[in-house]
């Protein structure tokens, strides 16, 4: 008699490009049935990835209501898959809130080191590698071919955008959004809730809130 293997039931938060290549990692992980996908009231009833765009959040009260019936019929996990970072910690600290576990999606085409220490409700795209003794917190987005070289640290909703390399030991603070193609030198940090424009190279630390474009990174804006 073959045994089939029975998967667990997950939601998603999110029906953007975003979602998309999530929706693609969940099921190549082949662990989870996406019972339900969640965004805003305009898309309900279209569909994503084959998946029908079944529940409501427009707003955190119509998510809860939408979320509710879910978790009354057992569906005990969920991803939030929002690309914004403030947008998808406040989603994901909600969900958790109200007693959904968000296990990590992470491509079976990523490298993940053994030694890498990794939080919970994190993305890590195809292609990606994160190396021995990286810390990555929680809501973070390693995006496509994106390197996070030794003992570096993510902190919590982060974003690392596609194809950018990190070299060992750099630290990328909370909410911080590094653009696409972006590098990094050894032994930097970058502050909390700044943006790191695409294709920059950043050469000494930045501080919290701030815009850095160029080669070499230079301050151009404070959100302070």
């Amino acid at each position: 008699m073959v045994m089939t293997h029975r998967k667990e039931d997950i939601v998603i938060v999110g029906a953007g490009g975003h979602a998309k290549v999530i929706i693609d990692i969940i099921n190549s992980q082949n662990k989870y049935k996406i019972l339900a996908c969640i965004d805003q009231s305009e898309k309900v009833g279209n569909y994503i990835c084959g998946i029908k765009i079944s529940g409501d959040a427009s707003s955190i009260d119509q998510l809860h209501a939408t979320i509710q019936p879910l978790l009354n019929q057992g569906a005990g996990k969920a991803f939030v898959a929002i690309g914004d970072n403030r947008q998808r910690m406040v989603i994901a600290n909600k969900m958790r809130e109200w007693g959904f576990l968000l296990p990590n999606a992470i491509s079976p085409f990523a490298y993940v080191a053994e030694t890498a220490k990794l939080g919970e409700g994190i993305a890590v795209m195809p292609g990606a590698v994160i190396n021995a003794d990286a810390v990555i917190m929680d809501n973070v987005i390693i995006n496509t071919n994106a390197t996070v070289e030794h003992d570096c640290l993510i902190m919590s909703n982060s974003h690392i955008g596609p194809g950018c390399s990190l070299a060992g030991n750099v630290t990328i603070g909370e909410g911080t959004f590094v653009g696409i193609g972006t590098k990094i030198i050894p032994n930097m940090r970058v502050g909390e809730w700044s943006v790191i424009g695409s294709g920059a190279v950043v050469v000494g630390n930045l501080p919290d809130q701030v815009l850095a474009l160029g080669v070499p990174a230079k301050v151009h804006k404070n959100f302070g």
